[in-house]
Parts: C-alpha cells; structure tokens; sequence
C-alpha cells in the first residue's frame, strides 16, 4: 500500500497547525505587551482621566492596527483546508469496507478457537488466555498453556541470569536437541562460566569447565579454548581482549535461540501462526479489494472461485513452502497436478501435459517452450 501521499498529507497538516500555534503565540505576546504598557502609563500616577482617555484611545488603535482577529481567521483558514483535505486521502486511500474481499468459506469454529487460545498463551499472555477458553467454552483449547507457560517461566530466569532453569530443560530434552545439532546446551554453560569467572573468580570458573566442558571438547574446542584464556583476566574480564564475552547482546540472543529451539520441541512455529496469517492477510488485501472492484457484480463468481485470477505477492517472511506453476495453464502444482519433468528439460502440470497429449502417452506433441518432440510417457515426476 502506498502511504507516501498519506505522510505527505499529514506533514501538511502538521506544519499547517505549527505554522498557526506559532502566529497566535506571536499576537497573543503583542496583545499582552500592548496591555502591559497601557496599565504602567495608568498606573504610573501621573495621569489624570483625560490622559486615561487618551491613553485608551491609542491602545484601542495599536490593538485596531494588530488586527488579530484578520489574522488568525486568515491563518485558521489555511488549517482548515488541510484537515479538510486530509480525511478525503485517508478515505480513499484506506477502503474501511474490507468486507467485500469476504468469501463464504467453510469455517471451523473449532479450530479458530484453539488457534486463538495458543496465540494468547504462545505471547505470554496467560490471563486473557484462561478468559478466552473459558467463554469459549472449549477447556481443549487450552492444552498449549502448560509448555509456554514453562518456555516463558525459563525466559523470565534468563532476564534475572538465572540459567539453572535453562539448563534443567536443556539436560532433560538432551537427546532430542542432539538429533536437531542444536549445542544450545553449550551455549548456556558457556554464559553461566563467563558469569562465574566474573563474580566468583577463576577457581570456581576452571571446576565449572572441568565439569561441563569435556562432553563438547572434541566438537568446540575451538571456543573453549576461547573461554579458558579469559582465566587469565578473572575479575577484570571487563577490560581483556575478551570483554565482548559480557555484551548483554549474548542474553538476548540465546533467549532467542531458546525460544526456537523450545518451540521446536513441542512442534510448533517460532512466529504465531495467527499473527502470520493477519500480517499475510493485510499485505494482501489491497490486490483482493481491486480484485473485487473489478468483478463488481459477478459477485457469484468470485464467491465459487478455488483460484484467484491475479497472483498476491507476499514478502518472503510470509513464503514457507516453495511453488510451481504452471507455465501453460497458470495453475498451482498440487498433489493431484504435481509438475512433471519433460524430455527437452522443461517443466509443466500433469493436466497441461495430459491436455497437450490429447491423453495418449505415446503421441507426441511440441514443448511449447522449444522445438522439441514429447511424449507424456516419457515425462518423470518431480517431487512435490
């Protein structure tokens, strides 16, 4: 969506409004100026009421000549016709009825519900989560409560340099973050060295090493040996070559990893599948809302389509799996209409090549990307 014209708009605005506060601030000291000398001349004791008159008079004149009301009604009519304006781009650049892009599809309340309830509890937000199965009235729901709310219970120890909770996960879920390669395990007994050599001193650090650090010699040596040149500047790591080891940036990373790899272990996604999905949705609203204005009533139509017409182009984060279409047809591969590979090298859909071949593997029909002669039967399936 473009939004240039939007800020543009607002800038307006915004110096427009900075523009008339500055003005009025100006006359508004002018007036006050103005008043403040007329009552010294009065007060001053010397005038009588005919130079009380007279002095009036002339404030009455210098007020006249200020002419703050033209002024301000002058500047105050700018303002007004950029708030006037700007409502207009915001409407047209923002169709509030977002409903028309609605398909009546099929809708599981069931697992919208569950699907809610995990994003909740997935955020941390335990709360809202509990209220919502409850009005929901499906306590399912809430089976993704109990492992989030341990991931978030390690998170909040790790925040403290707590790392005990961290590593009691890690050496109970030890086989399984061996078989993903995960050495987060390290990673964390590598942090708690760098906090016990910094608080404890270098003896406490080495019985720490000793106790921990042998199972990865043969694969990290190169980091431990790192991490047993930093006994060397026990006490004063902050000012060694290796000062970098106690940057806050480690913690936050490896809560990072954490979160990954926890996520990973109860098999599910790192990002929340329902705020992917609302960020894909926004990205592609604006091409379905055109889409929409154009088939302005052929409204059945769009309601029946299983295809859209015009391709929605989504940033990569939002891209998981990989897509073939169809170059002939402009269908998406499927299982029933997986890509097939031809002779020539190149790749179409299964129905593309059935409708080519007239249905019969053994005639030939041309590539239409190359001179060459095909036979369905000779084209080999590739893996989807």
């Amino acid at each position: 969506m473009e939004l240039s014209n939007i800020k543009d708009a607002f800038d307006r605005v915004t110096k427009k409004q900075i523009s008339l506060s500055s003005k009025f601030q100006e006359i508004i000291e002018q007036i006050g100026q103005e008043i403040e000398q007329t009552l010294s001349r009065i007060q001053s004791g010397h005038a009588s009421a005919s130079d009380c008159k007279l002095i009036l008079g002339e404030v009455k004149a210098k007020l006249k000549e200020i002419a703050p009301l033209n002024q301000m009604e002058g500047t105050q009519k700018e303002l007004n016709i950029a708030l006037s304006k700007y409502p207009k781009i915001l409407e047209k650049s923002f169709n509030p009825d977002i409903s028309k892009a609605y398909r009546n599809v099929d809708f599981d309340i069931h697992t919208a519900n569950q699907i809610i309830a995990s994003h909740f509890y997935r955020e941390g937000q335990f709360d809202i989560g509990d209220f919502f199965v409850h009005e929901s009235g499906k306590p399912e729901a809430a089976a993704d409560k109990s492992p989030f709310l341990e991931m978030y219970q390690i998170l909040e120890a790790m925040e403290s340099h707590n790392l005990e909770p961290a590593l009691n996960w890690a050496s109970t879920n030890k086989e399984q973050l061996i078989r993903s390669g995960s050495d987060i395990e390290l990673k964390f007994h590598h942090l708690r060295f760098v906090e016990i050599l910094q608080n404890n001193g270098s003896d406490e650090a080495l019985k720490y090493a000793r106790t921990f650090f042998a199972p990865y010699a043969s694969s990290h040596m190169a980091e431990i040996q790192k991490l047993m040149a930093c006994l060397v500047w026990a006490g004063s790591l902050d000012s060694s070559p290796y000062s970098e080891l106690l940057s806050p940036v480690h913690w936050d990373k490896l809560a990072e990893e954490f979160t990954r790899q926890f996520c990973n272990l109860i098999e599910q996604s790192y990002e929340s599948p329902l705020s992917v999905t609302i960020a894909a949705g926004v990205q592609g609203l604006p091409t379905l809302l055109k889409l929409v204005n154009v088939m302005t009533g052929k409204m059945h139509e769009w309601q029946s389509m299983k295809q859209l017409p015009v391709p929605v182009d989504l940033d990569g984060e939002f891209q998981f799996h990989s897509m073939f279409v169809c170059p002939v047809s402009r269908d998406i591969a499927s299982e029933e209409n997986s890509p097939m590979l031809m002779s020539c090298g190149h790749v179409l859909c299964k129905q593309s090549i059935t409708k080519l071949s007239k249905n019969n593997s053994t005639r030939p029909f041309k590539c239409p990307y190359c001179p060459s002669l095909v036979e369905a039967g000779q084209c080999r399936q590739l893996c989807f």
